[in-house]
């Protein structure tokens, strides 16, 4: 029987970190760690020793944990890799999977705790080795993917039979994992829908038409990457809520698919005020993107807005829009009022809003930065603003434009300090990106201002016409 301890190369650009496991593993002897503040380090290391296994940071400057993953399999490299990271998404997860790595190990506060799951993980590693990487196997390493995750996510194998469900989902869904495990035939959607019907999960590899068709909205694809969506539920109790699902399909290590991994979120209060009825949409985004060219100032403007026409057009586009639920002919009228003077911020910002209820947050991002361009100031402007960025950015799990979003709410809160909704969606930003420390910090301030009843809203001007 072998008794040497097993070789591991160890790549983090932490020293603090590697001096300690470094030090963990020489008092235990179960590890013969090496360490490399790089990949490029690594790789160099890596031309003159092989390992047992190799462990790698996921961020890292330069090349980080996916590249270098991805060298060494395109080079024929089957050393055991366990991806060492700090998130906690199953995108993260996912695309370490799909590129070869064997097992990831998230980042935690007890350095002893943490060394004992790297050595149980290097032993693991090691054993599937030597047993190659059969199907079952496959799907551990999936199950293994979706507990990693903190968002509410579960995994079914290409016969439609669940193989993974965390606990966030249970938390979701108020359904054990005992309990859907193993199950297919569609089950597993009855608590987002109250029936039996096709998940994300199960159209990935379907048309946007198709998918469409099955009454989700919003849909777009990541290239390379997930499809997202947004589709409306029935909860247990009969209530409607809205419904963010990314589904994204899993390979194995010949390219064969095995698996298709879903996230879900509930967010129907972050698109509250931008989800169109199903019905509507197609028709909806095609007069959007038909009616998006900046109105021309016509050769009477100066006459018309004398006369008042601009005053007058806006107006008419607030009652369709707001009473009449009509957008593509409240868009109209905006335009005309433009047409009159172009420079009417109140005008942009309300054709921005419009468009965002379509739907089509393209649109919707232009005309509310033009308000913004006009007004910089104005907190009405800044807040819807936010809200667009904030929506772009949980759709399309984009920390780019939640920056952007958290740096406009900034802004409110500077002219408004007691605005208890732009705390709250600076907590949403935050949450979004990762990051629930920071987020609780806002979440709390949102509270105390409504609990102190100190909330001053944002005044709008539609409601002088409303």
């Amino acid at each position: 029987m072998n008794t040497e301890p097993a070789s591991v190369l160890l790549i983090d650009d932490d020293v603090s970190l590697l001096e300690v496991i470094k030090l963990m593993a020489e008092r235990s002897r179960e590890m013969s760690v090496q360490t490399t503040q790089s990949a490029k380090e690594a790789l160099a290391t890596l031309a003159q020793k092989s390992f047992n296994v190799i462990v790698v940071d996921y961020d890292m400057p330069e090349i980080d944990g996916i590249e270098f993953l991805k060298i060494l399999r395109k080079h024929g490299d089957t050393t055991p890799i366990i991806v060492f990271t700090g998130r906690g998404g199953e995108h993260t997860a996912i695309e370490a999977l799909n590129n070869g790595a064997n097992f990831l190990l998230k980042k935690g506060e007890d350095p002893r705790h943490q060394f004992r799951e790297l050595v149980t993980m290097v032993k693991r590693a090691m054993e599937r080795s030597s047993l190659g990487r059969a199907l079952g196997t496959t799907q551990r390493i999936i199950a293994d993917m979706i507990n990693f995750s903190s968002d509410a996510s579960f995994a079914v194998d290409r016969d439609g039979k669940v193989v993974a469900w965390n606990d966030s989902m249970e938390q979701l869904t108020d359904v054990p994992a005992t309990a859907m495990m193993g199950k297919g035939d569609n089950i597993y959607s009855e608590p987002f829908f109250g029936t039996r019907k096709k998940m994300l999960v199960n159209l990935v590899f379907e048309s946007d038409e198709e998918i469409k068709r099955q009454k989700y909205m919003l849909v777009s694809r990541v290239p390379k990457g997930p499809v997202i969506a947004v589709i409306r539920g029935q909860k247990k109790d009969g209530g409607e809520w809205t419904l963010w699902m990314k589904a994204m399909p899993v390979y194995d290590s010949q390219g064969q698919f095995i698996a298709s991994v879903g996230t879900i979120r509930d967010v129907t209060t972050t698109f509250s005020d931008v989800i169109v009825r199903d019905s509507r949409l197609d028709e909806a985004s095609q007069v959007a993107e038909a009616s998006f060219t900046e109105p021309k100032k016509s050769k009477g403007g100066l006459f018309g807005k004398i006369l008042g026409k601009s005053s007058s057009h806006f107006k008419d586009g607030i009652i369709l829009y707001v009473k009449e639920k009509k957008h593509a002919e409240a868009i109209a009228e905006f335009d005309k009022a433009l047409e009159a003077d172009n420079k009417l911020a109140h005008v942009w910002n309300e054709r921005g809003t419009c468009f965002r209820e379509m739907g089509d947050h393209t649109n919707a991002l232009k005309s509310l930065l033009r308000a913004v361009e006009l007004s910089p100031d104005n907190p009405e402007y800044l807040f819807n603003l936010g809200e667009t960025l904030e929506t772009i950015g949980v759709m399309y799990m984009s920390n780019k434009y939640l920056d952007s979003a958290i740096q406009t709410f900034k802004m409110v809160v500077n002219q408004m300090p007691n605005n208890a909704s732009a705390w709250n969606h600076l907590g949403v930003c935050f949450k979004e990106m990762g990051k629930p420390e920071e987020a609780k910090f806002y979440f709390d301030r949102s509270r105390d201002i409504t609990l102190w009843k100190k909330d001053t809203p944002v005044k709008r001007k539609r409601d002088e016409y409303v």
